[in-house]
Protein backbone atom coordinates (compact mmCIF):
# COMPACT_ATOMS: atom_id res chain seq x y z
CA UNK A 1 0.00 0.00 0.00
CA UNK A 2 1.10 3.33 -0.69
CA UNK A 3 0.24 7.41 -0.44
CA UNK A 4 -0.43 7.62 -3.80
CA UNK A 5 -3.32 5.30 -3.93
CA UNK A 6 -4.82 5.37 -0.02
CA UNK A 7 -3.99 8.83 0.62
CA UNK A 8 -4.83 10.72 -3.35
CA UNK A 9 -6.66 13.26 -1.58
CA UNK A 10 -4.95 14.02 1.71
CA UNK A 11 -2.58 16.85 0.21
CA UNK A 12 -2.64 18.40 3.68
CA UNK A 13 -2.00 15.76 5.38
CA UNK A 14 0.88 14.48 4.11
CA UNK A 15 2.46 17.47 4.01
CA UNK A 16 2.25 17.72 8.14
CA UNK A 17 3.44 15.06 8.45
CA UNK A 18 6.20 15.06 6.57
CA UNK A 19 6.66 18.40 8.37
CA UNK A 20 6.59 16.75 11.38
CA UNK A 21 8.92 14.00 10.78
CA UNK A 22 11.82 16.48 9.70
CA UNK A 23 10.86 17.97 13.26
CA UNK A 24 11.08 14.97 15.00
CA UNK A 25 15.10 14.47 13.81
CA UNK A 26 15.40 17.93 14.59
CA UNK A 27 14.57 17.17 18.51
CA UNK A 28 16.65 14.17 18.56
CA UNK A 29 19.50 16.08 17.05
CA UNK A 30 18.95 18.39 19.84
CA UNK A 31 18.82 15.54 22.31
CA UNK A 32 22.13 13.98 21.59
CA UNK A 33 23.99 17.60 20.97
CA UNK A 34 23.06 17.80 25.20
CA UNK A 35 23.91 14.01 26.33
CA UNK A 36 27.17 15.05 24.64
CA UNK A 37 27.54 18.27 26.23
CA UNK A 38 26.79 16.26 30.12
CA UNK A 39 29.20 13.83 29.05
CA UNK A 40 31.69 16.22 28.38
CA UNK A 41 31.36 18.22 31.25
CA UNK A 42 31.06 15.02 33.40
CA UNK A 43 34.70 14.24 32.10
CA UNK A 44 35.75 17.43 32.62
CA UNK A 45 34.89 17.44 36.10
CA UNK A 46 36.47 13.70 36.74
CA UNK A 47 39.49 15.19 34.86
CA UNK A 48 39.48 18.09 37.52
CA UNK A 49 38.55 15.78 40.31
CA UNK A 50 41.86 13.21 39.34
CA UNK A 51 43.83 16.59 39.21
CA UNK A 52 42.64 18.21 42.08
CA UNK A 53 43.96 15.15 44.57
CA UNK A 54 46.38 14.38 42.62
CA UNK A 55 50.19 14.85 43.94
CA UNK A 56 52.03 17.46 42.61
CA UNK A 57 55.63 16.88 41.49
CA UNK A 58 57.11 18.68 44.92
CA UNK A 59 55.31 16.14 46.72
CA UNK A 60 56.20 12.92 44.55
CA UNK A 61 59.53 12.61 46.68
CA UNK A 62 57.59 12.75 50.25
CA UNK A 63 58.49 9.24 52.05
CA UNK A 64 54.36 8.39 52.06
CA UNK A 65 54.29 8.09 48.76
CA UNK A 66 56.34 4.70 48.44
CA UNK A 67 53.41 3.29 50.86
CA UNK A 68 51.06 0.80 48.50
CA UNK A 69 48.08 2.37 50.06
CA UNK A 70 49.34 6.08 48.33
CA UNK A 71 50.13 4.20 44.98
CA UNK A 72 46.95 2.81 44.63
CA UNK A 73 45.14 5.76 45.45
CA UNK A 74 47.01 7.32 42.51
CA UNK A 75 46.94 3.99 40.13
CA UNK A 76 42.91 4.94 41.08
CA UNK A 77 43.02 8.65 39.89
CA UNK A 78 44.80 7.22 36.78
CA UNK A 79 42.39 5.10 36.05
CA UNK A 80 39.73 7.82 36.96
CA UNK A 81 41.30 9.80 34.59
CA UNK A 82 41.70 7.50 31.54
CA UNK A 83 37.51 6.68 32.49
CA UNK A 84 37.05 10.61 31.78
CA UNK A 85 39.17 10.15 28.57
CA UNK A 86 36.15 7.38 27.62
CA UNK A 87 33.87 9.54 28.08
CA UNK A 88 35.08 12.05 26.26
CA UNK A 89 35.62 9.88 23.40
CA UNK A 90 31.39 8.87 23.93
CA UNK A 91 30.85 12.76 23.31
CA UNK A 92 33.12 12.67 20.25
CA UNK A 93 31.57 9.96 18.53
CA UNK A 94 27.73 10.88 19.53
CA UNK A 95 28.31 14.45 17.98
CA UNK A 96 30.19 12.91 14.75
CA UNK A 97 27.95 9.91 14.11
CA UNK A 98 24.80 11.48 15.34
CA UNK A 99 24.31 15.48 15.18
CA UNK A 100 26.68 16.05 12.62
CA UNK A 101 25.58 13.13 10.58
CA UNK A 102 22.18 13.56 10.95
CA UNK A 103 21.97 17.29 10.78
CA UNK A 104 23.34 16.73 7.10
CA UNK A 105 20.87 14.54 6.20
CA UNK A 106 18.46 16.36 7.46
CA UNK A 107 19.27 19.35 5.05
CA UNK A 108 19.18 16.54 2.26
CA UNK A 109 15.90 15.88 3.12
CA UNK A 110 14.63 19.40 3.45
CA UNK A 111 15.55 19.93 0.14
CA UNK A 112 14.18 17.05 -1.31
CA UNK A 113 10.55 17.08 0.00
CA UNK A 114 10.69 21.08 -0.79
CA UNK A 115 11.72 20.02 -4.57
CA UNK A 116 8.58 17.29 -4.36
CA UNK A 117 6.04 20.05 -3.10
CA UNK A 118 6.95 22.58 -5.79
CA UNK A 119 6.39 19.55 -8.59
CA UNK A 120 2.82 18.92 -6.97
CA UNK A 121 2.00 22.70 -6.49
CA UNK A 122 2.76 23.16 -10.31
CA UNK A 123 1.00 19.76 -11.58
CA UNK A 124 -2.20 21.69 -9.02
CA UNK A 125 -1.57 24.87 -10.78
CA UNK A 126 -1.50 23.76 -13.96
CA UNK A 127 -5.21 21.81 -13.39
CA UNK A 128 -6.39 24.92 -11.90
CA UNK A 129 -5.29 27.10 -14.99
CA UNK A 130 -7.41 24.41 -17.29
CA UNK A 131 -10.19 24.62 -15.34
CA UNK A 132 -10.52 27.86 -15.47
CA UNK A 133 -10.29 28.15 -19.48
CA UNK A 134 -13.30 25.32 -19.31
CA UNK A 135 -15.01 27.15 -17.19
CA UNK A 136 -14.85 30.58 -19.43
CA UNK A 137 -15.36 28.67 -22.58
CA UNK A 138 -18.69 27.27 -20.58
CA UNK A 139 -19.58 30.59 -19.74
CA UNK A 140 -19.33 31.98 -23.23
CA UNK A 141 -21.27 28.76 -24.83
CA UNK A 142 -24.24 29.52 -22.47
CA UNK A 143 -24.06 32.97 -23.18
CA UNK A 144 -24.02 32.50 -27.08
CA UNK A 145 -26.77 29.72 -26.88
CA UNK A 146 -29.22 32.04 -25.15
CA UNK A 147 -28.57 34.75 -27.74
CA UNK A 148 -28.92 32.41 -30.56
CA UNK A 149 -32.31 31.02 -29.05
CA UNK A 150 -33.22 34.94 -28.56
CA UNK A 151 -32.84 35.98 -31.88
CA UNK A 152 -33.95 32.74 -33.80
CA UNK A 153 -37.40 33.68 -31.50
CA UNK A 154 -37.44 36.95 -32.64
CA UNK A 155 -36.82 36.04 -36.76
CA UNK A 156 -40.24 33.49 -35.97
CA UNK A 157 -42.02 36.22 -34.81
CA UNK A 158 -41.02 38.56 -37.29
CA UNK A 159 -41.66 35.88 -40.12
CA UNK A 160 -45.04 35.88 -38.65
CA UNK A 161 -45.82 39.75 -38.49
CA UNK A 162 -48.04 40.99 -41.15
CA UNK A 163 -46.95 44.35 -41.14
CA UNK A 164 -42.99 43.50 -41.20
CA UNK A 165 -41.67 43.58 -44.47
CA UNK A 166 -39.97 40.85 -46.03
CA UNK A 167 -36.62 42.98 -45.59
CA UNK A 168 -36.84 42.98 -41.61
CA UNK A 169 -37.84 39.12 -42.16
CA UNK A 170 -34.78 38.87 -43.92
CA UNK A 171 -32.63 40.42 -41.58
CA UNK A 172 -33.85 38.48 -38.55
CA UNK A 173 -33.17 35.40 -40.50
CA UNK A 174 -29.48 36.36 -40.99
CA UNK A 175 -28.95 37.26 -37.47
CA UNK A 176 -30.57 34.01 -35.69
CA UNK A 177 -28.51 32.47 -38.39
CA UNK A 178 -25.45 33.93 -37.46
CA UNK A 179 -25.83 33.48 -33.51
CA UNK A 180 -26.62 30.14 -33.72
CA UNK A 181 -23.25 29.63 -35.85
CA UNK A 182 -21.24 31.63 -33.13
CA UNK A 183 -23.25 29.77 -30.46
CA UNK A 184 -21.74 26.35 -32.29
CA UNK A 185 -18.67 27.48 -32.27
CA UNK A 186 -18.99 28.02 -28.55
CA UNK A 187 -20.05 24.47 -28.00
CA UNK A 188 -17.03 23.52 -29.86
CA UNK A 189 -15.07 24.97 -27.97
CA UNK A 190 -16.44 24.28 -24.96
CA UNK A 191 -16.25 20.70 -25.46
CA UNK A 192 -12.82 20.88 -26.83
CA UNK A 193 -11.91 22.64 -23.03
CA UNK A 194 -13.76 19.94 -20.98
CA UNK A 195 -11.83 16.95 -23.22
CA UNK A 196 -8.45 19.26 -22.28
CA UNK A 197 -9.86 19.85 -18.64
CA UNK A 198 -10.92 15.14 -18.08
CA UNK A 199 -7.35 14.42 -19.48
CA UNK A 200 -5.38 16.87 -17.05
CA UNK A 201 -7.51 16.21 -14.09
CA UNK A 202 -6.89 12.15 -14.96
CA UNK A 203 -3.39 12.84 -15.12
CA UNK A 204 -3.25 14.79 -11.99
CA UNK A 205 -5.08 12.43 -9.84
CA UNK A 206 -4.23 8.73 -11.07
CA UNK A 207 0.02 9.99 -12.12
CA UNK A 208 1.37 13.19 -11.32
CA UNK A 209 0.04 13.33 -7.78
CA UNK A 210 0.16 9.71 -7.08
CA UNK A 211 4.06 9.59 -8.21
CA UNK A 212 4.56 12.64 -6.17
CA UNK A 213 3.00 11.12 -3.13
CA UNK A 214 4.83 7.70 -3.39
CA UNK A 215 8.32 10.26 -3.64
CA UNK A 216 7.08 11.72 -0.23
CA UNK A 217 6.51 8.46 1.24
CA UNK A 218 9.73 6.97 0.31
CA UNK A 219 11.52 10.11 1.87
CA UNK A 220 9.69 9.47 4.70
CA UNK A 221 10.69 5.93 5.26
CA UNK A 222 14.25 6.88 4.61
CA UNK A 223 13.92 9.64 7.33
CA UNK A 224 12.48 7.23 9.96
CA UNK A 225 15.09 4.30 8.53
CA UNK A 226 18.02 7.05 9.25
CA UNK A 227 16.54 8.11 12.16
CA UNK A 228 16.51 4.25 14.01
CA UNK A 229 19.98 4.08 13.05
CA UNK A 230 20.59 6.85 15.05
CA UNK A 231 18.82 5.42 18.02
CA UNK A 232 20.43 2.52 17.48
CA UNK A 233 24.65 4.38 17.26
CA UNK A 234 23.12 6.34 20.83
CA UNK A 235 23.06 2.94 22.38
CA UNK A 236 26.27 1.29 20.34
CA UNK A 237 28.31 4.25 21.07
CA UNK A 238 28.51 3.68 24.74
CA UNK A 239 28.33 -0.04 24.54
CA UNK A 240 31.84 0.40 22.17
CA UNK A 241 33.88 1.61 25.05
CA UNK A 242 31.93 -0.29 27.99
CA UNK A 243 35.28 -2.93 27.56
CA UNK A 244 37.57 -0.13 28.44
CA UNK A 245 35.59 1.59 30.76
CA UNK A 246 35.41 -2.14 32.37
CA UNK A 247 39.21 -2.20 32.21
CA UNK A 248 39.32 1.31 34.08
CA UNK A 249 36.81 -0.19 36.93
CA UNK A 250 38.82 -3.49 37.20
CA UNK A 251 42.10 -1.47 37.86
CA UNK A 252 40.81 0.40 40.62
CA UNK A 253 39.87 -3.33 41.80
CA UNK A 254 43.32 -4.26 41.18
CA UNK A 255 44.56 -0.97 42.98
CA UNK A 256 42.78 -1.81 45.72
CA UNK A 257 43.82 -5.49 46.13
CA UNK A 258 47.41 -4.18 45.74
CA UNK A 259 47.19 -2.48 48.90
CA UNK A 260 49.77 -4.58 51.54
CA UNK A 261 49.94 -3.62 54.80
CA UNK A 262 52.64 -5.54 56.14
CA UNK A 263 54.76 -3.95 53.15
CA UNK A 264 53.74 -0.73 54.16
CA UNK A 265 54.88 -1.27 57.66
CA UNK A 266 58.18 -2.60 56.21
CA UNK A 267 58.50 0.54 54.14
CA UNK A 268 57.58 2.94 57.53
CA UNK A 269 60.84 1.42 59.25
CA UNK A 270 62.70 1.36 56.87
CA UNK A 271 62.61 5.22 56.37
CA UNK A 272 62.09 6.20 59.97
CA UNK A 273 64.32 3.47 61.99
CA UNK A 274 66.81 5.29 64.12
CA UNK A 275 69.70 3.01 64.37
CA UNK A 276 70.07 3.43 67.86
CA UNK A 277 70.40 0.72 70.48
CA UNK A 278 68.14 0.23 73.23
CA UNK A 279 69.23 1.48 76.74
CA UNK A 280 70.62 -1.27 78.96
CA UNK A 281 70.59 -1.71 82.69
CA UNK A 282 71.29 0.73 84.95
CA UNK A 283 74.41 -0.44 87.38
CA UNK A 284 74.19 -0.09 91.02
CA UNK A 285 75.87 3.00 92.94
CA UNK A 286 77.64 1.92 95.62
CA UNK A 287 77.72 5.13 97.48
CA UNK A 288 79.56 3.49 100.96
CA UNK A 289 82.49 3.15 97.81
CA UNK A 290 83.53 7.01 98.63
CA UNK A 291 81.83 8.26 95.44
CA UNK A 292 80.97 11.86 96.88
CA UNK A 293 77.23 12.40 97.07
CA UNK A 294 77.06 15.59 95.18
CA UNK A 295 78.32 13.50 92.13
CA UNK A 296 76.76 10.75 92.35
CA UNK A 297 73.14 12.97 92.56
CA UNK A 298 73.85 13.27 88.75
CA UNK A 299 72.22 10.50 86.52
CA UNK A 300 75.12 11.45 84.10
CA UNK A 301 77.68 9.67 85.80
CA UNK A 302 75.71 5.87 85.58
CA UNK A 303 77.79 3.84 83.77
CA UNK A 304 75.20 2.52 81.22
CA UNK A 305 72.39 4.80 81.54
CA UNK A 306 70.70 7.30 79.36
CA UNK A 307 73.37 10.13 79.18
CA UNK A 308 75.53 7.07 78.05
CA UNK A 309 73.79 7.34 74.91
CA UNK A 310 73.51 10.70 74.73
CA UNK A 311 77.47 10.54 74.59
CA UNK A 312 77.30 7.87 72.33
CA UNK A 313 74.37 9.89 70.10
CA UNK A 314 75.30 13.33 70.55
CA UNK A 315 72.92 14.11 67.56
CA UNK A 316 69.32 12.24 69.16
CA UNK A 317 67.67 12.48 72.15
CA UNK A 318 67.39 9.38 73.96
CA UNK A 319 64.12 9.71 75.96
CA UNK A 320 61.28 7.58 73.49
CA UNK A 321 58.39 9.81 74.23
CA UNK A 322 59.62 13.25 75.05
CA UNK A 323 61.18 16.30 72.96
CA UNK A 324 64.10 16.25 71.30
CA UNK A 325 67.35 17.59 73.65
CA UNK A 326 64.81 18.35 76.33
CA UNK A 327 66.64 16.66 79.80
CA UNK A 328 65.72 16.44 82.88
CA UNK A 329 66.55 19.30 85.18
CA UNK A 330 68.07 16.88 87.95
CA UNK A 331 70.48 15.79 85.30
CA UNK A 332 71.69 19.12 84.98
CA UNK A 333 72.13 20.64 88.32
CA UNK A 334 75.42 22.49 89.27
CA UNK A 335 77.69 20.70 90.70
CA UNK A 336 79.92 22.07 93.37
CA UNK A 337 83.46 21.25 93.93
CA UNK A 338 84.12 17.73 95.89
CA UNK A 339 86.13 16.99 98.65
CA UNK A 340 88.64 14.24 97.32
CA UNK A 341 87.11 11.01 98.73
CA UNK A 342 89.53 9.25 101.74
CA UNK A 343 91.07 6.07 101.48
CA UNK A 344 88.87 4.55 104.18
CA UNK A 345 86.00 4.44 101.61
CA UNK A 346 88.14 2.51 98.89
CA UNK A 347 89.01 3.34 96.07
CA UNK A 348 87.45 5.09 93.20
CA UNK A 349 85.59 2.87 90.51
CA UNK A 350 87.45 2.61 87.13
CA UNK A 351 84.86 3.99 85.03
CA UNK A 352 85.39 7.44 86.66
CA UNK A 353 89.12 7.65 87.16
CA UNK A 354 90.95 9.44 90.09
CA UNK A 355 88.25 12.71 89.59
CA UNK A 356 83.89 11.19 89.09
CA UNK A 357 83.32 14.77 89.13
CA UNK A 358 85.73 15.58 85.95
CA UNK A 359 84.03 12.57 84.14
CA UNK A 360 80.68 13.61 84.48
CA UNK A 361 81.63 17.15 83.30
CA UNK A 362 83.41 15.47 80.33
CA UNK A 363 80.11 13.60 79.38
CA UNK A 364 77.95 16.90 79.51
CA UNK A 365 80.28 19.03 77.69
CA UNK A 366 80.17 15.55 75.23
CA UNK A 367 76.50 15.43 74.92
CA UNK A 368 75.45 19.52 74.76
CA UNK A 369 77.90 20.86 73.26
CA UNK A 370 77.66 22.91 70.65
CA UNK A 371 74.65 23.15 70.50
CA UNK A 372 73.37 24.09 74.26
CA UNK A 373 74.05 27.32 74.97
CA UNK A 374 71.70 27.49 78.11
CA UNK A 375 69.37 25.39 79.93
CA UNK A 376 65.92 27.52 78.33
CA UNK A 377 67.20 26.12 75.14
CA UNK A 378 66.71 22.60 76.28
CA UNK A 379 63.22 22.67 76.22
CA UNK A 380 62.97 24.01 72.52
CA UNK A 381 63.26 22.74 68.90
CA UNK A 382 66.38 21.25 67.83
CA UNK A 383 67.71 23.58 64.92
CA UNK A 384 67.42 22.50 61.30
CA UNK A 385 71.22 22.18 60.11
CA UNK A 386 72.07 21.87 57.15
CA UNK A 387 74.39 18.46 57.82
CA UNK A 388 70.92 17.00 59.11
CA UNK A 389 72.94 16.42 62.48
CA UNK A 390 69.35 16.95 63.95
CA UNK A 391 68.03 13.27 62.50
CA UNK A 392 68.75 9.91 63.87
CA UNK A 393 72.33 8.27 62.72
CA UNK A 394 70.00 5.97 59.98
CA UNK A 395 67.54 9.06 58.70
CA UNK A 396 70.55 11.19 58.55
CA UNK A 397 72.38 9.06 55.99
CA UNK A 398 69.49 8.43 53.87
CA UNK A 399 68.89 11.95 54.01
CA UNK A 400 72.50 12.82 52.90
CA UNK A 401 72.34 9.71 50.10
CA UNK A 402 69.14 11.81 48.45
CA UNK A 403 70.50 14.90 49.07
CA UNK A 404 74.00 13.92 47.02
CA UNK A 405 71.34 12.29 44.23
CA UNK A 406 69.85 15.71 43.55
CA UNK A 407 72.79 17.66 43.48
CA UNK A 408 74.07 15.08 41.16
CA UNK A 409 71.37 15.54 38.65
CA UNK A 410 71.50 19.11 38.95
CA UNK A 411 75.13 18.99 37.93
CA UNK A 412 74.70 16.65 35.18
CA UNK A 413 72.15 19.28 33.78
CA UNK A 414 74.52 22.02 34.21
CA UNK A 415 77.50 20.14 32.69
CA UNK A 416 74.94 19.49 29.64
CA UNK A 417 74.45 22.95 29.19
CA UNK A 418 77.75 23.72 29.38
CA UNK A 419 78.66 21.07 26.77
CA UNK A 420 75.65 22.43 24.51
CA UNK A 421 76.97 26.05 24.67
CA UNK A 422 80.58 25.30 24.09
CA UNK A 423 79.27 23.74 21.13
CA UNK A 424 77.36 26.28 20.05
CA UNK A 425 79.88 28.94 20.48
CA UNK A 426 82.08 26.56 17.89
CA UNK A 427 79.31 27.16 15.56
CA UNK A 428 79.11 30.24 15.46
CA UNK A 429 82.99 31.30 15.16
CA UNK A 430 82.79 28.72 12.33
CA UNK A 431 79.73 30.10 10.65
CA UNK A 432 79.35 34.12 12.42
CA UNK A 433 76.44 34.69 10.05
CA UNK A 434 74.26 32.37 12.63
CA UNK A 435 75.36 34.34 15.19
CA UNK A 436 77.46 36.26 17.64
CA UNK A 437 79.67 34.05 20.10
CA UNK A 438 80.05 36.77 22.65
CA UNK A 439 76.22 36.49 23.46
CA UNK A 440 77.22 33.38 25.13
CA UNK A 441 79.85 34.26 27.23
CA UNK A 442 77.78 35.63 30.17
CA UNK A 443 75.48 32.43 30.04
CA UNK A 444 78.60 29.79 29.64
CA UNK A 445 79.99 31.85 33.08
CA UNK A 446 77.42 31.45 34.95
CA UNK A 447 77.06 27.93 34.10
CA UNK A 448 80.87 27.45 34.83
CA UNK A 449 79.91 29.18 38.31
CA UNK A 450 76.79 27.03 38.80
CA UNK A 451 79.24 23.87 38.16
CA UNK A 452 81.84 25.11 40.28
CA UNK A 453 78.91 25.95 43.69
CA UNK A 454 77.47 22.45 42.71
CA UNK A 455 80.55 20.78 42.90
CA UNK A 456 81.47 22.22 46.14
CA UNK A 457 78.68 21.53 47.51
CA UNK A 458 78.94 17.34 46.07
CA UNK A 459 82.61 17.30 47.87
CA UNK A 460 81.04 18.94 51.17
CA UNK A 461 78.09 16.47 51.38
CA UNK A 462 80.38 13.35 50.51
CA UNK A 463 82.31 14.19 53.60
CA UNK A 464 79.17 14.60 55.95
CA UNK A 465 77.35 11.37 54.35
CA UNK A 466 81.05 9.70 55.43
CA UNK A 467 81.15 11.04 58.90
CA UNK A 468 77.78 9.66 58.95
CA UNK A 469 78.66 5.86 58.07
CA UNK A 470 77.59 6.04 54.47
CA UNK A 471 81.00 5.77 52.57
CA UNK A 472 80.33 2.59 51.17
CA UNK A 473 77.60 4.21 49.77
CA UNK A 474 78.77 7.19 48.19
CA UNK A 475 81.86 5.92 46.12
CA UNK A 476 79.17 7.07 43.06
CA UNK A 477 79.09 10.47 44.10
CA UNK A 478 83.24 11.34 44.49
CA UNK A 479 84.41 14.07 42.71
CA UNK A 480 86.87 12.49 40.70
CA UNK A 481 83.62 11.60 38.60
CA UNK A 482 83.85 14.94 37.01
CA UNK A 483 87.08 16.39 34.82
CA UNK A 484 88.28 19.71 35.14
CA UNK A 485 85.40 20.99 32.72
CA UNK A 486 82.77 19.67 34.98
CA UNK A 487 81.36 16.31 32.29
CA UNK A 488 81.33 12.97 34.20
CA UNK A 489 84.47 10.82 33.58
CA UNK A 490 84.74 7.92 31.61
CA UNK A 491 85.97 5.41 34.33
CA UNK A 492 83.99 5.01 37.13
CA UNK A 493 85.37 4.92 40.74
CA UNK A 494 87.01 1.63 41.25
CA UNK A 495 89.18 2.31 37.98
CA UNK A 496 86.35 0.09 35.81
CA UNK A 497 85.53 1.55 32.40
CA UNK A 498 82.14 2.93 32.53
CA UNK A 499 79.22 1.71 30.51
CA UNK A 500 78.38 5.08 29.79
CA UNK A 501 81.14 7.15 27.81
CA UNK A 502 80.38 11.04 26.68
CA UNK A 503 80.44 10.70 22.94
CA UNK A 504 83.66 12.33 20.99
CA UNK A 505 83.15 15.89 20.59
CA UNK A 506 84.98 16.09 16.92
CA UNK A 507 81.64 13.73 16.02
CA UNK A 508 78.96 15.43 18.33
CA UNK A 509 79.94 18.81 17.50
CA UNK A 510 77.06 19.55 15.75
CA UNK A 511 74.75 17.43 17.32
CA UNK A 512 72.47 20.09 18.87
CA UNK A 513 72.05 21.93 15.43
CA UNK A 514 70.99 18.57 13.80
CA UNK A 515 66.85 19.62 13.57
CA UNK A 516 68.17 23.32 11.95
CA UNK A 517 70.64 21.93 9.33
CA UNK A 518 69.33 18.13 8.14
CA UNK A 519 65.85 17.47 7.55
CA UNK A 520 64.02 15.51 9.95
CA UNK A 521 64.00 11.78 10.89
CA UNK A 522 61.61 9.58 12.10
CA UNK A 523 61.98 8.84 16.10
CA UNK A 524 63.06 5.35 16.46
CA UNK A 525 60.27 3.40 17.60
CA UNK A 526 60.09 2.87 21.39
CA UNK A 527 58.16 -0.58 20.86
CA UNK A 528 55.35 -1.86 19.52
CA UNK A 529 51.47 -1.67 20.42
CA UNK A 530 48.33 -4.55 19.51
CA UNK A 531 45.08 -3.02 18.86
CA UNK A 532 42.07 -4.25 20.97
CA UNK A 533 39.67 -2.51 19.52
CA UNK A 534 38.85 -0.51 16.42
CA UNK A 535 39.44 3.09 16.56
CA UNK A 536 38.16 5.61 13.91
CA UNK A 537 40.58 8.27 14.08
CA UNK A 538 38.11 10.86 13.20
CA UNK A 539 39.83 13.71 14.95
CA UNK A 540 42.54 16.50 13.72
CA UNK A 541 46.10 14.65 15.07
CA UNK A 542 44.71 11.08 15.61
CA UNK A 543 45.05 7.83 13.40
CA UNK A 544 42.51 4.94 12.71
CA UNK A 545 43.08 1.56 13.40
CA UNK A 546 42.14 -2.01 13.31
CA UNK A 547 41.52 -4.73 16.03
CA UNK A 548 44.54 -6.78 15.89
CA UNK A 549 46.78 -4.22 14.24
CA UNK A 550 50.47 -4.41 15.27
CA UNK A 551 51.63 -0.61 15.53
CA UNK A 552 55.16 1.05 16.24
CA UNK A 553 54.98 3.32 19.52
CA UNK A 554 56.85 6.15 18.95
CA UNK A 555 55.87 8.24 21.92
CA UNK A 556 54.66 7.32 25.45
CA UNK A 557 51.50 8.33 26.81
CA UNK A 558 52.30 11.66 29.26
CA UNK A 559 49.43 11.18 31.27
CA UNK A 560 46.51 12.34 29.22
CA UNK A 561 45.31 8.73 28.03
CA UNK A 562 46.95 9.01 24.34
CA UNK A 563 50.16 7.07 22.66
CA UNK A 564 51.60 8.22 19.57
CA UNK A 565 52.18 5.66 17.12
CA UNK A 566 53.62 4.86 13.09
CA UNK A 567 52.13 2.84 10.44
CA UNK A 568 54.90 0.80 8.08
CA UNK A 569 53.77 3.43 5.64
CA UNK A 570 55.36 6.19 7.77
CA UNK A 571 51.90 7.45 8.85
CA UNK A 572 51.83 8.94 12.80
CA UNK A 573 48.88 10.25 15.08
CA UNK A 574 47.56 9.49 18.27
CA UNK A 575 45.43 6.62 19.44
CA UNK A 576 44.14 6.06 23.10
CA UNK A 577 46.17 4.44 25.24
CA UNK A 578 43.87 2.36 26.62
CA UNK A 579 42.49 0.18 23.34
CA UNK A 580 46.16 -1.20 22.66
CA UNK A 581 48.40 -3.58 24.44
CA UNK A 582 51.97 -1.82 24.32
CA UNK A 583 55.25 -3.85 24.49
CA UNK A 584 58.28 -1.47 25.16
CA UNK A 585 61.61 -2.50 23.81
CA UNK A 586 64.58 -3.01 26.41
Amino acid sequence: MDWGTELWDQYDIIEKHTQAGLELVEKYVKFVKERTEIEQNYAKHLRNLSKKYNLKRSSKDEPECRLSSYQSFLDILNEMNDYAGQRELIAEDLMMNICIDLTKYLQELKQERKAYLMEAKKAQQSLEMTYKQLDSSKKRFEREWRESERTTQYAEKTDQDINATKADVEKAKQQAHMRAHVAEDCKNDYAAQLQKYNKEQNQFYFQDMPLIFNKLQDLDERRVRKLAQGYILFSDTEKHVIPIIGKCLEGITKAGTNVNEKNDSLVLIEQNKSGFERPGDLEFEDFSQGINRASSDSSLGTPKGPMDLLGKNRSKNFWLFSKRNKLSSSSLTPFSTPTTPSPANGPPSPKFGRDPLSYCLKEINKTVKPRISSFRTLRRSPTVTEDFGHLPPEQRRKRLQHKLEEICKELQKEVDQSEALGKMKDVYEKNPQMGDPDSLLSQISQTSQNIERLRGELNKYETWLAEAGGRGDTLRYKPHMFNNNGSLDVHSPDGAHSDESPPDPSQAIYAEFDDDFEDEELAAPIGKCTAMYNFPGASEGTISMQEGEVLAVVEEDKGDGWTRVRRNNGDEGYIPTSYVTITLNK
